[in-house]
């Protein structure tokens, strides 16, 4: 079968493996030089801790499994870490007891820990009105650009696909893609995995499928010192009114009441704050969420003042150099976990993970070639 993948974000990348390994002969076609949108521009976590139980947390654990599979495969570093939510409130650590009771039967690997506990397992936090963690063994780090502008040469190696950036798709029909070129590109079946792209392919169904753009800013600081590790993803309990898995505790209410009465200006952005470390040692800071109409442009030193000061009330580092700043955009779907759909025989559309493409895209992929 001759499959069409058009955008060498992760999810594309996803799906151009997931066809290959079952023999497909696949194309990856990708407008931009290299991958530059969404995929590269996150923390870098795999993050099964953040789904929903049920369908979603299974696709999560199995893209987790996937992601150590091709990352060993291509000689990619990955780094199966796992995480910690700290709690330095007594409403945070309220919702991480509450959670931490029912993880098991809701299909997570978690466990409480001490301050004691944590302190051993990160240099990187606060010790002072440390009251615990929520520890998760499923988390893994990659190192977004660096791996997402890797995997290519290995599917091509590997598996024989075939990439063509810097090429633009203008139309895609059941027969397969017209490049902006003037040529045309024969499929049986093509893939558009465009990301928060609305507006070129299919924009009557992606703008009206309940799908938002949602912006975010981040930075990254440099090694605080030889060696220093933050041992596990990082999160905080602000972390805890961001991701729907902890809306299975009532608790969480109180939480975010406090929240919106001490720090609305925290809601107004959507910042909560988090940290991951890459192989060369920089740290991943961040982040906000702008919807929509809200979106600009421009960074706010204001949002990126306020991650700041958020960080700091938790975060212990030896030495904080900032080397890199940037922002990224992708496409948030308001229910659900990913939208797909077949706006023409053959040809579907891929897109809506939100902030959770690095988390959920092998699993998507390999759920779609499995059904076909």
């Amino acid at each position: 079968m001759r499959v069409i993948v058009v955008g060498a974000g992760i999810l594309g990348l996803a799906h151009a493996w997931a066809a290959a390994k079952r023999g497909h002969s696949v194309t990856v076609i990708e407008r931009s030089a290299q991958a530059s949108g969404a995929s590269i521009r996150n923390f870098g976590m795999v993050w099964p801790i953040g789904q929903m139980p049920g369908e979603s947390l299974e696709i999560a654990l199995e893209s987790r499994a996937l992601w150590l599979e091709a990352t060993q495969a291509a000689g990619i570093w990955a780094n199966p870490c796992g995480s910690m939510h700290v709690a330095y409130r007594e409403d945070e650590w309220n919702v991480l007891q509450e959670f931490a009771a029912q993880s098991s039967q809701l299909g997570y690997q978690c466990e409480l820990l001490q301050p004691t506990e944590v302190l051993k397992r990160t240099q990187a936090v606060r010790s002072q009105g440390l009251l615990g963690a929520l520890f998760s063994h499923t988390e893994v780090c990659v190192n977004p650009p660096k791996t997402i502008r890797t995997l290519p040469g290995w599917l091509q190696e590997k598996y024989g696909v075939q990439f063509q950036f810097g090429t633009q798709v203008n139309s895609v029909d059941s027969s397969g893609v017209h490049l902006a070129t003037g040529v045309k590109l024969a499929a049986d079946v093509t893939v558009v995995c465009s990301g928060s792209d609305f507006e070129t392919l299919f924009p009557e169904i992606l703008q009206s499928a309940g799908m938002r753009k949602c912006k975010l800013q981040m930075f990254k600081v440099a090694l605080p010192a030889p060696g220093f590790r933050i041992g596990t993803h990082l999160a905080s309990g602000l972390t805890l009114r961001h991701y729907k898995n902890f809306q299975v505790c009532a608790s969480l209410n109180q939480l975010k009441a406090r929240i919106a009465a001490e720090t609305p200006e925290l809601d107004r952005y959507g910042i909560h704050v988090m940290a991951s470390q890459n192989d060369a040692g920089e740290i991943i800071l961040g982040d906000s969420h702008l919807y929509d109409d809200e979106i600009e442009p421009f960074d706010s030193d204001e949002i990126d003042a306020l991650i700041t000061r958020e960080l700091l009330r938790w975060l212990d580092l030896p030495q904080w150099k900032v080397v890199e700043r940037w922002h990224g955009i992708y496409a948030k779907l308001d229910s659900g976990f990913v939208f797909e759909y077949e706006p023409i025989r053959d040809v579907f559309a891929c897109t809506g993970l939100g902030g959770s493409g690095m988390t959920m895209s092998f699993g998507i992929a390999e759920r779609f070639w499995r059904s076909r």
